[in-house]
């Protein structure tokens, strides 16, 4: 069985500070406060496709699962586990597109998931808006025999997802208001120079 949902999102901020704030999701100091679940994040490359002028990064990100079953912390020997992950990105400015792919690297044996993501201009307001989309899709994978218990594993770590991007786009939407007050300052200090 797949726990599969997806989610879709309106900013109210022109794509490229949408963008802009989503990269700074985990470089901004108070990311361990609001996004407590994410461990470590690495490049671990960046090329930019200077034909096509999109930029291509993978990074790997550590996270802590929520708290296991019973059952399962009897399996793994504790209350949560570290999952490693892989997000691959590709960026490109031309088109105003972001598009975001994540899937676990590890505890491929007990579960897998895959979270796609993308940003675009809002198409009733592509100048002043951003439309974000998620698709998840989770599978509960030894358990596939006991059906029941896979599905509740899966709904589980559905809602802990839902729960997540809910915090992520709180904080993405808090980056892009501080990178407007930002912007709107810049003016100000240049004329008063």
């Amino acid at each position: 069985m797949v726990r599969a949902y997806t989610q879709e999102h309106i900013y109210r901020h022109p794509w490229d500070r949408v963008t802009s704030a989503s990269w700074r999701k985990f470089t901004d100091p108070d990311t361990p406060a609001v996004l407590s679940h994410v461990l470590d994040v690495h490049t671990l490359s960046r090329r930019l496709d200077t034909i096509a002028g999109s930029l291509h990064t993978v990074r790997s990100i550590t996270v802590r699962s929520p708290t296991l079953p019973f059952f399962l912390r009897r399996i793994v020997g504790g209350e949560a586990v570290v999952c490693h992950c892989i997000e691959t990105s590709v960026v490109d400015p031309r088109a105003r597109s972001m598009d975001i792919v994540s899937v676990n690297a590890s505890l491929r044996g007990l579960i897998e998931f895959e979270e796609r993501s993308s940003y675009r201009p809002h198409p009733e307001n592509p100048e002043g808006w951003t439309v974000l989309r998620q698709q998840t899709s989770i599978r509960c994978k030894p358990l596939k025999a006991l059906a029941a218990v896979a599905e509740k594993v899966e709904q589980r770590c559905a809602d802990r997802f839902q729960q997540n991007s809910v915090k992520g786009r709180e904080f993405v939407e808090r980056i892009c208001k501080y990178l407007e007050a930002e912007s709107s300052s810049v003016p100000a200090a240049a004329m008063s120079s």
